[in-house]
């Protein structure tokens, strides 16, 4: 099924087999993400292994997702459970335990705290009023409604600003091994401000990689941050579970449109997770309201649709993944290309951002439904993808990395194609390859771009129209 909106699936027991893996492929899947918060190392290497076995329709392998668990906040280990009730003074902290304390994670520390915060435990479950700071370690709170904390329970802190890691040592183990193990893209939780970017990479850098970085989108300061996490991250991620804890859930949606939007406008991919077809964790049948939900951000423009539990844990991993790719072909049939090209023109653009606007344009104008894109680092691919032209974007680069790190980019199909030094033999290679490929027709007019001189990053300046032989 040829659909234009990517599809990345998490990898759990579920799908935890070649042949798994290789129906999810066939079904729709490109991108697959580890989920770092879970396993041990040889678990999570065995995880890479296995991802790095298995190939898609043009003989790359697909794209992976390291995803680090970040600087999650959790009720520590407690001896029993801890049973509380409305009006209840109870306090959380970081430094203590006792009667009355529900202990947290270690190193948290609170910096400012707004009058009547809330405190929610169990992706609010258990809700808490801060009444007043005890300490930096230590808040004096009301219990909102009965509730019983259970140990490794998530806490969020919305109206609090926090003192503590973006990136923890843990995190740092897995970055490591996920580098190792080929990763094309680490996508940082609970990310804050845009210093958290530069932090990892130069982590990255150290390492002696270049791989692009993720952030997700769930905290009230990222909400806040938001512009300035868009321009320095390589790609953004709205991140619907914790954001829902920590913000009003009737927030979200007008969130998620905005994130998605101002990506686009950027030119970064922009993906969207949690709940995408949740109770297909158990049923073989969506709600018409996931239906409607998966169509919305389709229809907004969202470079890829993310599935966590439904082929981590659920029952039917590759039912989910068919179901998503029907949808999605439905809701694409529906999306208005012009009007991508036309709001995001308005602005003023660089010579390389004309050139690909230009490429769009002439391809929408002349009936044209391929676009090809020469590129070594796959910037002037994204170019092309950020105005979502109704033809088809097929990115040619000799650069496996660049082929994988495409993999979650909006109507691109990156393809693999041999070295080439100069500008005089882009169209015998497009020739070629598109014909291998089955993609071009004798006769059949397709448009090029690019840039000269040859393997310069970000030199985007010329276009052509050619045709077939």
């Amino acid at each position: 099924m040829d659909i234009k909106t990517k599809i990345i699936a998490t990898v759990g027991p579920s799908c935890f087999s070649k042949d798994k893996i290789e129906s999810l492929i066939k079904s729709g899947v490109t991108c697959f993400r580890v989920n770092l918060s879970h396993g041990t190392k040889s678990e999570k290497s065995k995880c890479f292994d296995l991802l790095r076995s298995c190939r898609l329709e043009s003989g790359i392998r697909p794209t992976i997702l390291a995803d680090l668990a970040g600087p999650k906040i959790r009720v520590r280990r407690v001896k029993d459970s801890i049973k509380i009730q409305k009006g209840q003074q109870v306090y959380i902290s970081s430094e203590k335990n006792g009667k009355n304390v529900i202990p947290i994670s270690e190193g948290v520390k609170f910096q400012a705290v707004m009058k009547g915060a809330k405190i929610l435990i169990d992706d609010g479950k258990i809700s808490l009023e801060v009444e007043k700071a005890i300490s930096k370690k230590t808040l004096l709170c009301k219990v909102l409604f009965d509730g019983i904390v259970e140990q490794r329970k998530g806490i969020n802190f919305p109206g609090i600003e926090l003192d503590l890691p973006s990136i923890t040592d843990q995190d740092k183990k897995d970055l490591e091994l996920s580098l190792s193990k080929g990763t094309d893209w680490v996508a940082l939780s609970f990310v804050r401000t845009s210093s958290d970017c530069k932090l990892l990479q130069n982590m990255i850098k150290k390492l002696g990689y270049n791989t692009p970085v993720l952030a997700k989108i769930e905290k009230w300061e990222a909400v806040k941050n938001m512009n300035d996490i868009i321009d320095t991250f390589d790609a953004v991620m709205v991140a619907r579970g914790d954001l829902g804890v920590e913000l009003p859930l009737e927030q979200v949606p007008g969130i998620q449109k905005e994130v998605i939007k101002k990506a686009i406008k950027a030119g970064k991919p922009v993906i969207l997770a949690t709940q995408i077809l949740d109770s297909m964790i158990q049923r073989p049948i969506p709600t018409r309201a996931e239906v409607s939900d998966i169509a919305n951000a389709i229809l907004d423009g969202a470079d890829a649709l993310m599935v966590t539990g439904e082929t981590a844990v659920g029952k039917h991993p590759i039912k989910v993944i068919k179901v998503l790719s029907r949808v999605i072909a439905e809701s694409e049939n529906s999306i208005n290309y012009k009007t991508f090209i036309k709001d995001i023109s308005k602005k003023k653009l660089n010579t390389a951002q004309s050139i690909s606007h230009a490429a769009c344009s002439v391809a929408d104008k002349q009936g044209i439904t391929k676009i090809i894109t020469m590129t070594h680092s796959g910037s002037t691919a994204r170019m092309v993808s950020r105005y979502r032209p109704s033809a088809k974007i097929i990115a040619m680069t000799p650069f496996k990395e660049t082929c994988r790190q495409l993999g979650i980019v909006w109507g691109i199909k990156p393809l693999l194609v041999k070295s080439y030094n100069s500008s005089d033999d882009i169209p015998l290679i497009a020739n070629e390859v598109l014909t291998l490929n089955r993609d071009l027709k004798k006769n059949e007019k397709y448009v090029i771009t690019g840039g000269v001189p040859v393997g310069v990053p970000g030199t985007t300046n010329y276009l052509s129209v050619l045709k077939g032989v």
